[in-house]
């Protein structure tokens, strides 16, 4: 069995009715967690129920086509531009943008499912989306997987938990965190929020 940490660091961390109505009324939230977790889905139908725009950090910020990763100081501008909008939902994980992005989130979302069911979920994506570019990513970047990014995948929770931890309880302290560990408890988010999952 896979243990994932508690979160002791975080000041706020709310339980999934709490955070439905939350998200209700929220106008910024961070959905973060591993790659093949089902983020970018969550956020996407999230988005789409309470009308927020939808901000994808692989396809907005990080990527350029065909795999080329954009200039760190680039990145962190359209960052720092995307999160002044006043309605938006978020996804992404890399703590070393959080002293941007949290302060303006009203609820983050961590996506934390066991390693495998990510593993699961970055294969069955790259079969679905085999040869074509997916929506949530930058045009020209055909839908891949390899070793490192499954062994990123597979060391995801131990390597960026602590960071992620840090992150959170120096930039976004007082900001509310709904854990989200199963399939299970994202439809049960979702059936909250009135939208079939």
């Amino acid at each position: 069995m896979e243990q994932i940490v508690a979160p002791q660091a975080l000041v706020r961390v709310v339980n999934i009715e709490e955070a439905a109505a939350l998200v209700k009324k929220a106008n910024r939230i961070l959905v973060m967690g591993c790659s093949g977790g089902g983020k970018s889905t969550l956020s996407q139908k999230i988005a789409t129920h309470v009308g927020l725009a939808y901000v994808s950090i692989d396809r907005d910020v990080l990527w350029l086509p065909g795999w080329v990763q954009r200039d760190k100081a680039e990145q962190r501008a359209i960052i720092v531009a995307k999160v002044q909008g006043e309605r938006w939902i978020m996804d992404g994980t890399n703590p070393s943008t959080f002293d941007v992005r949290l302060p303006r989130a009203d609820l983050v979302i961590w996506v934390r499912m066991p390693r495998v069911l990510c593993i699961w979920g970055a294969v069955s994506r790259w079969i679905k989306w085999m040869g074509r570019t997916r929506p949530e990513m930058a045009p020209g970047c055909i839908e891949k997987i390899d070793w490192e990014f499954l062994r990123f995948i597979w060391t995801f929770e131990e390597k960026f938990t602590p960071r992620v931890l840090a992150g959170l309880a120096e930039h976004g302290p007082d900001v509310p965190v709904l854990q989200l560990k199963s399939r299970g408890e994202m439809r049960q988010l979702l059936d909250l929020l009135g939208r079939p999952a």
